[in-house]
């Protein structure tokens, strides 16, 4: 499994508050963010995956959800997760 207990800690500590607290905005589109890179690797090799595709396609829009309501309430921190996990927007 690509995503194990061990991993998830990891994501969580480094960029939300804590590795046990998963409710920060930081951590999940930092968790979303190690998703969408593995299910875009594996689509590049798998190209009719469709259901794999829909994942994809799912989690891009969870992601984009929770950087757009963490623009709203708090500006830098937003600005942090971006320059932080080099997304383009």
């Amino acid at each position: 499994m690509y995503l194990t207990t061990e991993k998830k800690q990891e994501i969580f500590a480094k960029h939300g508050k804590s590795a046990t607290d998963t409710g920060t905005s930081e951590g999940q589109i930092a968790l979303f963010s190690f998703r969408i890179s593995h299910l875009t690797e594996h689509l590049k090799k798998n190209k009719k995956d469709y259901n794999t595709q829909r994942s994809l396609i799912k989690l891009v829009g969870k992601r984009r959800s929770l950087l757009d309501y963490l623009h709203k309430t708090d500006i830098t921190r937003y600005r942090a997760i971006v320059k932080e996990l080099d997304l383009r927007r």
